[in-house]
């Protein structure tokens, strides 16, 4: 059982309102079991191994002390770049060069931007950050998701953060007598920005821009990252720096390479100095607004415990116990990575920037504005998380990827730094609305409604919007063949070509369409949409029994090994794409011969290795046995990749987090049911690895999952009771799982037989 620790908890939510408490009893400290240090150095995962590569076998995620769906995330920094692929710490680097106040996507290939970092100094003044760096020893280092503490060996500094939704509060103390020195920096790549200090408040405040990737790369976003950096202590002096230039006494700097400014201070012997860090994406004048909401004071004990209070209220929404304490760890640690992002963008008032806006902001009257909605990977298991636990944060994404198409007129297909990308093949933002729609979580107006179709049906009017990432890409191919043809190489795309993963996600986004047609009642919507939900037909090849890529001419290519990537495939191999039909599964199966043939191949797909869980792809493959009439084989596979894909050290991920896809892959798997097509309100079951799992579902009831007896030997389901009621079909519906109650498996070490 989980160890029963006693704290009084005065539960601060300021990753919604900033402002809204309550207090309760926390029996249990689930934060002891989150280990932030989990996926950040390279994969030692076997198919991590086998079928990545480069920054595919790293996890990408950092050590953040964050409010979940914070603002602003603060971690160490070992990198001193905001270049794409590029995280601010990885567990092998040996020198921590700052404290950056991040807007990292976490476990993600995208870019940092508009980030702020803080580094002490003792003794001579060193600015630039390429040179400031100071060792340190893992050894020393403390990470969790409210406190972050390390020595910094160089200065003989210890480090310590803890954080709210957007604010940071740093304290340092200085273990010798002397000279020290706090120095800050926005973590420009361009030689922009903006610093200014102004010592009769103790703050330095400043600005770092913020420029786009992918579509429209290097054009501005419209917008910056901003800072206010309090101290607790007078300054005896201060200055400005660029690069190795530093500039005592001035009070301003802007538009030069790595600039930064700096405070510098007579220090004792144990002497401690605080700093508190406010941000915001619309201005100075807002970011010291956040701070003084936020943290009014220097108290970093309350600070750190509120966080702990709010992650202890997070994590303990699953509560699953087991004596084996590494399977808490791995557990709970995907808890805290699976609510990362999406990022709060709104201050403290409700200001934001305006989606694609150009410097203009709007003000959200109610609940929060999110951006960074990584939609390619998290429609699949992450916004499903939400929908069944954390339904109401869920409602405001939702609402804000529409607040954004509403701008412009265009979903965004993959919104990262409040601006369209087109980064990532299919249009997933439709079926992030459509599951939240069909589920219950929000309601849709027509207008909304027409917006997602227009996104299915419409290509921009102007070359200029389409370059700019608006609409699906390759639209009118696939309009006209039923399918995306090998003679469109889709070259206003980050990823080019691609076509046959284009054509199997864009049928699954149809069909995410059409459910939302058919609960509006319009039935001719209904139809049209599941026609196009069949187009993953086009594309299979009978002659190889697989996916391939055809010719406009109906001629499928001859260029064709289903092991190897190939160019009409996404981040994979044909036969790794070959099961993304996860609207459609019976549909697959009778294209490739019946259960019986789909069962042979399948075997032999897990048995030549080929299921690659480190890209998203094929997460829904590990449970298509439970269509196929064999479900103990998914049960099987899935404890194999919870037991070998996921570990408790730096290494512990296969592949990138991708916004803690990965990482709520492994809580479905871990609690026995996994939703293998999102917008149909169903889940197909394997049975929990624990033998008691609780779940405090979003409308406040409680479901509880019982497997007595449950262990790595007796780990087949051999019957299923639902509040009393058998289920034999290995489906559990949305509706029955919101009405709570007890599910009891009947575990087994002999194989089923249906």
């Amino acid at each position: 059982m989980l160890k029963k620790v006693i704290i009084l908890s005065s539960i601060q939510l300021v990753f919604l309102a900033g402002c809204q408490t309550s207090e309760e009893l926390s029996e249990k400290d689930f934060t002891q079991y989150v280990n932030p240090i989990i996926g950040t150095a390279p994969t030692t995962t076997e198919s991590g191994l086998k079928h990545g590569g480069g920054t595919e076998n790293n996890a990408m995620v950092q050590p953040s002390v964050t409010m979940p769906f914070g603002m602003t995330n603060w971690s160490p920094q070992t990198t001193n770049t905001e270049k794409k692929c590029v995280s601010s710490y990885y567990y092998k680097d040996t020198l921590i060069t700052g404290f950056r106040g991040s807007h990292w996507l976490s476990g993600s290939c995208t870019q940092e931007y508009g980030s702020t970092a803080v580094m002490p100094i003792f003794g001579q003044l060193v600015c630039n950050p390429a040179k400031r760096g100071s060792t340190y020893d893992h050894a020393t280092e403390i990470s969790k998701p409210n406190y972050y503490k390390v020595e910094l060996g160089t200065y003989q500094i210890t480090s310590e953060m803890t954080a709210t939704t957007r604010c940071g509060l740093l304290r340092f103390t200085f273990q010798k007598e002397g000279d020290g020195h706090i120095v800050v920096n926005p973590n420009s790549d361009e030689g922009q920005g903006f610093v200014q200090v102004i010592p009769e408040k103790n703050e330095i405040v400043g600005f770092n821009p913020i420029h786009r990737i992918y579509q429209g790369w290097g054009k501005p976003a419209g917008f910056s990252g901003y800072f206010v950096m309090r101290v607790e202590k007078t300054a005896d002096s201060y200055g400005v720096y660029s690069e190795d230039q530093i500039s005592s006494g001035i009070s301003k700097l802007e538009n030069q390479p790595n600039l930064g400014a700096y405070f510098s201070f007579k220090v004792k012997k144990g002497e401690q100095i605080k700093v508190k860090i406010g941000t915001s994406f619309v201005s100075i004048d807002q970011a010291r607004k956040n701070l003084d909401t936020e943290i009014p004071d220097f108290d970093f004990e309350t600070v750190q415990q509120n966080l702990k209070n709010t992650w202890n209220e997070i994590l303990s929404k699953i509560e699953v116990e087991t004596q084996n304490n590494d399977e808490l760890v791995k557990f709970y640690t995907a808890m805290f990575h699976s609510f990362q992002q999406p990022r709060t963008y709104n201050d403290i008032d409700g200001q934001h920037p305006r989606f694609d806006g150009n410097d203009q902001t709007d003000t959200i009257c109610n609940g929060n504005y999110y951006g960074d909605v990584s939609a390619w990977d998290t429609y699949r298991a992450l916004h499903p998380l939400y929908n069944l636990i954390a339904p109401e944060y869920n409602a405001d994404m939702v609402k804000s990827i529409l607040a954004m198409g509403k701008v412009r007129g265009w979903i965004p297909i993959f919104p990262q730094w409040n601006s369209y990308t087109a980064a990532m093949i299919g249009d997933h933002a439709v079926s992030i609305v459509a599951e939240a729609y069909i589920k219950g979580t929000i309601d849709l107006t027509e207008a909304e409604y027409q917006l997602m179709k227009h996104n299915a049906t419409e290509t921009p009017a102007t070359f200029e919007e389409y370059v700019d990432g608006k609409s699906r890409r390759a639209l009118p191919s696939y309009l006209k063949y039923g399918y995306i043809p090998l003679e469109d190489s889709v070259q206003e795309a980050f990823h080019k070509k691609e076509q046959v993963s284009r054509t199997l996600e864009y049928a699954y986004d149809d069909f995410c369409l059409a459910q939302v047609a058919k609960k509006m009642g319009k039935t001719d919507d209904y139809n049209y949409f599941m026609k196009r939900g069949q187009n993953y037909r086009n594309v299979f090849d009978p002659a190889v029994n697989n996916m391939n890529g055809r010719f406009a001419n109906g001629t499928f290519t001859k260029e064709f090994d289903k092991n190897k990537k190939m160019f009409y495939i996404t981040e994979g191999t044909p036969w790794q794409y070959n099961w993304y039909v996860p609207q459609d599964v019976e549909g697959l199966i009778g294209l490739m011969g019946g259960k019986e043939k789909f069962n042979q191949t399948l075997d032999a797909f897990f048995a030549d290795g080929q299921y690659w869980h480190g890209n998203e792809p094929g997460h829904q493959i590990p449970f298509m046995y439970t269509y196929s009439g064999e479900p103990w084989k998914s049960t099987k596979e899935v404890r194999n990749i919870l037991k070998t894909e996921y570990g408790t050290g730096p290494g512990g991920l296969s592949g990138n987090d991708d916004s803690g896809q990965m990482s709520a892959w492994y809580i479905f798997g871990a609690i026995g049911f996994y939703p293998v097509c999102p917008s149909l309100p169903e889940y197909a079951v394997t049975g929990p690895v624990f033998e008691k799992v609780t779940i405090k579902l979003g409308n406040g009831k409680t479901l509880v999952l019982s497997a007595p007896g449950n262990s790595e030997k007796n780990c087949y389901v051999k019957s299923i009771r639902f509040n009393n009621k058998a289920i034999a079909n290995y489906r559990f519906s949305h509706a029955d799982l919101l009405n709570g109650g007890t599910v009891e498996f009947e575990m087994t070490d002999q194989i089923p037989v249906n």
